[in-house]
């Protein structure tokens, strides 16, 4: 085991909310003439792409309205599919998705589902189940890749010829190459999936200047011209993932309060409901199996996805697929009638997973729902009547439809690159990280950082020190998550700090710090203030946080607090015993010579049963033991001060290092820390 690593407060203050200046989330447009045209002409176009779960959209800016390019085929929307041909050919887009019925085994669909994910994640495995490609764990690495047309490939590497193909159509409306852009993920993608995006537009030779969250791209592009204060709800049902986010937009400025989600919840599972109920009435009607059959289920599966369109707007819709299959009669059909009140019944408990995020957004933005102004839907799953109908009875007023759900994603990310280029002026945009950060600390405990829904970009830092005599190396364990203990967390990373010198436990200082950029990915270094040796870390793309870890994290801490306050008390009391034995031991020792034997064998008896209680799980019993410590202590103080000055010394259980210590602001001591909280700087983007 290596060496633990603590702060000695026995608490932490929340992080700070920072509003960063308009200089630092967004480029004032100011008269653009000479050397302002010049600088505005080097910046180049910054493309907006919402990369979907099942379509992926491009816009670009004209002047301050934002407009999305057709693709070669004429169509607003490119589906997100990848496919390989028996002759070698790659296809993306709508012509890899019409072959898919022929071609299932080498046709990559929903690939955005397992980004930044470990190919051993439960979600992982249940994609496993329904798709028809081969999904397998990565050469070098635990994290699930691909496996299409003979090539292994990471699902960065598919997202990217996502991202190439919105390069082209781009750069084929504009007429010139395209080499930045601004990506969106969902809200509640962790770090390990955002690098992993970030990633992909690398791969696709994009610049990649900003990561924005989805739901916040949708408000941007809906409130771009709305000045006055509004406090706005956006419910974005996708393809793939689901987010829901409170925002409050005031004079230009888009503050993010909260925002929740699941990212395993979208179309694709309505797809799946609606495909195993036709599965099912054929086998019913016929005997026949279809899952065995891969190109009737590929068949099957657009049928299901046609189907679910049309009771959009239909009441009832009927699924044909001649010669589906065969048997030792001859070839067989399926028809199969749909209403659109079986299809809702069949996905109701995929719609009421919608609410419970919900309730959490709200509460953690601490928004009743009568305060919601608008509520605003996006994504194409928000067309259901019954969605529509769930999202108006949660939040008691009709949903706002003044938005196109397929295109405002990729809309609101055309005008953050119109921020970022300067040509939209008097826009900031404030987001959050969806959830708390921090690091491993004495005991098992998790001390946080940054809390979860914190404004981004921040930088926190605090000061800590050893745990041991002569420690010469620290490891800062890096976590994600809502529980007490650091073990119930996501482990995002770790390093070690080495090099320390030998001192006395408490005495060095190591600063920790951590930085959230605005693409909410982050970076965390530890610097010995002693000998100026700093080590850093930036969370790279790796298996990254599963659903179930990240959507009952804030569950379970809840499930959980009663638990994790008991043990938190325990550890607390466990540090402040073993802190009290040392520093008793230590004074003890420097000035047992003016003490009677008899009061320093009292001491030492209650040392003596302080230890004991430590071996045990009882926190009441050790806080009994501390404190008859404590009065034990104060007889050194009496000894060595006389009772005369017991009460302006203080009883520091360390003589008159105590007292001259207490005034030093940079020696940190067991019972003391630093905290430092910094917005981040003007030149973040």
């Amino acid at each position: 085991m290596l060496s633990r690593f603590t702060s000695s407060a026995k608490g932490l203050s929340p992080s700070a909310m920072f509003r960063i200046g308009s200089q630092a989330g967004a480029v004032r447009n100011l008269t653009r003439t000479g050397a302002a045209q010049k600088a505005q002409k080097d910046l180049g176009d910054i493309i907006g792409i919402d990369l979907g779960t099942t379509n992926s959209c491009v816009a670009i800016m004209e002047g301050r309205t934002p407009r999305v390019i057709e693709n070669a085929e004429g169509a607003r929307t490119t589906p997100s599919v990848v496919a390989f041909a028996n002759d070698g050919q790659r296809l993306v887009g709508l012509p890899a998705k019409r072959q898919a019925v022929t071609n299932p085994e080498n046709t990559l669909y929903a690939v955005k589902r397992l980004i930044g994910r470990k190919f051993t994640d439960k979600e992982v495995q249940n994609v496993k189940k329904l798709v028809p490609y081969k999904i397998i764990k990565a050469d070098s690495s635990e994290d699930a890749w691909v496996e299409a047309g003979g090539k292994r490939l990471s699902p960065s590497q598919v997202g990217s010829m996502v991202l190439g193909k919105m390069k082209e159509t781009a750069e084929g409306f504009l007429g010139r190459p395209i080499t930045k852009a601004v990506v969106t993920v969902p809200a509640y993608f962790n770090d390990s999936q955002r690098q992993a995006t970030k990633d992909a537009g690398r791969i696709a030779g994009l610049d990649v200047q900003r990561i924005i969250n989805e739901p916040t791209a949708a408000a941007l592009a809906y409130g771009l011209d709305k000045a006055e204060g509004k406090l706005i709800s956006v419910f974005d049902l996708g393809g793939g993932t689901f987010d829901v986010s409170i925002l409050e937009i005031s004079g230009g400025v888009f503050e993010v309060k909260a925002t929740n989600g699941d990212t395993m919840l979208g179309g694709e599972d309505f797809d799946e409901e609606l495909l195993k109920h036709l599965a099912a009435e054929f086998r019913k009607d016929s005997g026949i199996d279809l899952s065995k059959d891969r190109l009737a289920m590929q068949r099957l599966r657009e049928a299901a996805e046609k189907a679910k369109r049309e009771l959009d707007g239909l009441a009832q819709t009927e699924v044909s697929l001649p010669f589906i299959t065969a048997d030792q009669t001859g070839p067989k059909h399926l028809n199969v009638k749909v209403s659109r009140a079986q299809f809702e019944k069949l996905v109701d408990s995929l719609v009421q997973r919608t609410i419970q995020p919900c309730k959490n957004c709200l509460k953690d933005a601490s928004v009743d729902k009568k305060d919601i102004n608008e509520v605003l839907l996006v994504g194409g799953m928000t067309r259901m009547p019954k969605v529509q109908s769930v999202v108006e009875d949660f939040f008691g007023r009709k949903p706002s439809k003044g938005v196109n759900p397929d295109e405002v994603v990729a809309m609101g990310a055309a005008i953050q690159g119109g921020v970022l280029r300067g040509d939209v002026k008097d826009v900031l945009l404030l987001d959050v990280t969806p959830l708390s950060l921090g690091i491993e600390t004495l005991g098992g405990m998790f001390t946080r950082l940054i809390n979860r829904n914190t404004t981004i970009p921040t930088k926190k830092g605090q000061v800590f020190s050893t745990a041991a005599d002569n420690q010469s190396q620290v490891q800062i364990k890096v976590l994600q998550g809502e529980r007490e203990l650091a073990a119930d967390n996501k482990l995002l990373g770790s390093f070690d700090l080495v090099g320390i010198p030998p001192a006395p436990r408490g005495l060095p200082q190591i600063d920790v710090t951590f930085d959230i950029d605005a693409d909410g990915i982050m970076h965390v270094s530890a610097k010995d203030k002693g000998t100026g040796k700093e080590q850093a870390i930036v969370i790279q793309s790796s298996g990254g946080l599963n659903e179930d870890e990240i959507q009952n994290m804030v569950k379970d801490a809840e499930a959980h607090k009663a638990a994790d306050e008991e043990r938190k008390k325990l550890i607390e009391a466990r540090n402040e015993a073993d802190s009290l034995v040392y520093s008793t031991e230590k004074s003890l020792t420097e000035h047992g010579a003016k003490l009677s034997d008899e009061v320093k064998d009292e001491i030492q008896n209650t040392i003596a049963e302080a230890k004991k209680a430590l071996e045990g799980e009882d926190a009441e019993l050790l806080q009994e033991k501390v404190k008859a410590l404590q009065q034990a202590a104060l007889k050194i103080g009496e000894a060595i001060y006389g009772k005369g000055g017991a009460g302006a010394g203080g009883p520091t259980g360390e003589g008159g290092e105590g007292a001259t210590g207490a005034g030093d602001k940079e020696n940190v001591q067991d019972a003391e820390f630093k905290e430092k909280d910094e917005g981040a700087g003007a030149g973040k983007k």
